[in-house]
């Protein structure tokens, strides 16, 4: 464990800056985020900094993460809804970059999140091309509800148009991940070790290894908490309201919730889990997001045993 005295850097990050702090000390930075420009400060960088803490920023924490990591120096890349709450707790309302950089290196001295490796070139890759398969499907469910409210030919006929291009982009990215899994043998015996569960197709199986690396490596508590299906109490002394699930990874939970259309239906020990919830008097919406708890656990149990379907013990 870490002391609480060791050096901890927080780095708010911009597309053409980053600013930085380290504590404990007064010492803080604004670089360019120019590769050369970037190297050389970390290049200088004090001595002993065990660990780095940043915001997931859309991708521009990645090159930074990479030099940060080359160097030596472990990196905790942290949800910005954590830093968020974080600040406030701090009763830190005013947003700077600087100001940020600051409660980064806070939060990361306080609470110690656990420096992650990073994805090797290949996963990060595997991941940007399912997160763009997501933005193009998102575009076209967004497109085709505009078109059925479109009355003129000329708009309609743009809405199609572009939907075409959609759908021939979203079949030329399912190309290139199905390409890109072949050339690994691992991910080739994971997706077919994951596929061989009724209702769960190449796509979720994709989806799950870009997007979830640590399938099979977590206790069922940890997997359905990380993936955000892990019923959240709410309860005040005598009052007892719904669970309810938030959070978590959402390309994930939407990738199970699709499968589990499917699997209520064609997956034996699915489908008698969601009958026997609706007899109970279970809502429609309560039982599938049960299902999708219990699909989660069998998925990781599959990749954590390396065993297909049919030899593994089902979970209750």
């Amino acid at each position: 464990m870490l002391s609480k005295s060791s050096p901890v850097l927080g780095i708010d990050i911009s597309k053409e800056w980053i600013d930085a702090r380290l504590l404990p000390g007064e010492q803080s930075w604004k670089v360019s985020t120019v590769s050369d420009q970037l190297q050389h400060w970390i290049d200088h960088l004090p001595l002993g900094i065990t660990l780095a803490v940043m915001e997931a920023s859309g991708g521009l924490e990645m090159p930074i993460a990479a030099a940060l990591s080359n160097a030596g120096i472990p990196v905790a890349i942290v949800n910005p809804k954590q830093i968020r709450a974080f600040a406030t707790a701090l009763g830190q309302h005013a947003k700077t970059d600087a100001l940020d950089a600051q409660v980064i290196a806070r939060f990361g001295e306080l609470i110690r999140p656990t420096p992650r490796p990073l994805p090797s070139e290949t996963r990060a890759l595997l991941d940007e091309l399912v997160t763009r398969r997501r933005q193009l499907i998102d575009t076209s469910v967004a497109e085709q509800n505009r078109l059925s409210t479109m009355r003129s030919i000329q708009t309609r006929q743009s809405i199609e148009t572009h939907l075409h291009w959609l759908k021939s982009q979203v079949k030329e990215i399912e190309k290139q991940l199905e390409e890109l899994i072949k050339k690994s043998p691992a991910w080739m015996v994971d997706t077919k070790l994951l596929t061989s569960v009724p209702g769960v197709g190449p796509i979720t199986a994709r989806i799950m290894l870009a997007a979830l690396p640590e399938l099979g490596r977590l206790s069922p508590r940890e997997i359905t908490s990380l993936v955000g299906l892990a019923p959240m109490p709410r309860e005040s002394g005598k009052w007892h309201g719904k669970r309810f699930i938030r959070g978590g990874r959402t390309d994930v939970r939407s990738a199970i919730y699709m499968c589990i259309l499917s699997a209520i239906r064609y997956n034996p020990v699915i489908k008698v889990f969601y009958i026997r919830l609706r007899a109970a008097g279970k809502e429609k919406k309560v039982a599938m997001v049960a299902c999708m708890h219990k699909l989660l656990i069998i998925l990781n149990a599959i990749i954590r045993d390396r065993k297909p379907w049919n030899f593994i013990p089902i979970p209750s």
